[in-house]
């Protein structure tokens, strides 16, 4: 089967290795969210997953396209960490959508966010590092490596693939 990953990002290309079949050609490549840069609700974050996962598909040629978007979204306990994907399929026009982990940011962080930095610059800065998006993510900083930004989307992507065969054999 041939995927198309609306992405170059390698936490999210890995995500999408890890669950499909090294039979699979997993394509990336890098297409627009259609939402800002940060998005900041599930409703943008799920969004920008849609717009990837359409635009992977399209650009492609594949039979699935994924997308996979991470956000933050306010709630009454403070702003959370947020991940969202998408999956189009040829013949299925209607998207299969998942969430995953969230995990409270730390006011020092949210408080940058709440003024328009975006996440990736604002950990790179907090942990004096390059590309913390490309590798664990803010999810691994602050879970002490527990769970890493790829090992998160993993199990979206998971949720993804069981959707889908689920719909294939239903």
């Amino acid at each position: 089967m041939k995927i198309g990953i609306g992405s170059t990002n390698l936490a999210k290309i890995e995500a999408v290795q890890r669950v499909f079949s090294e039979n699979d050609e997993i394509i990336s490549v890098r297409v627009p969210s259609g939402v800002s840069d940060q998005p900041f609700s599930d409703e943008e974050t799920i969004e920008g997953a849609i717009q990837r996962a359409k635009k992977a598909l399209e650009t492609t040629n594949a039979d699935l396209g994924i997308g996979l978007e991470g956000g933050v979204t306010e709630t009454p306990y403070g702003l959370m960490l947020c991940n969202w994907g998408a999956l189009y399929s040829k013949t299925d026009h209607s998207p299969i959508i998942a969430g995953g982990a969230r995990i409270l940011l730390p006011d020092e962080i949210s408080e940058r966010l709440r003024t328009g930095e975006e996440l990736g610059p604002i950990m790179d800065d907090y942990c004096m590092r390059e590309n913390i998006r490309h590798h664990e993510g803010a999810i691994g900083i602050f879970t002490n490596g527990l769970i890493t930004r790829g090992e998160m989307f993993s199990h979206v992507v998971r949720m993804l693939k069981g959707q889908f065969i689920y719909r294939m054999n239903g």
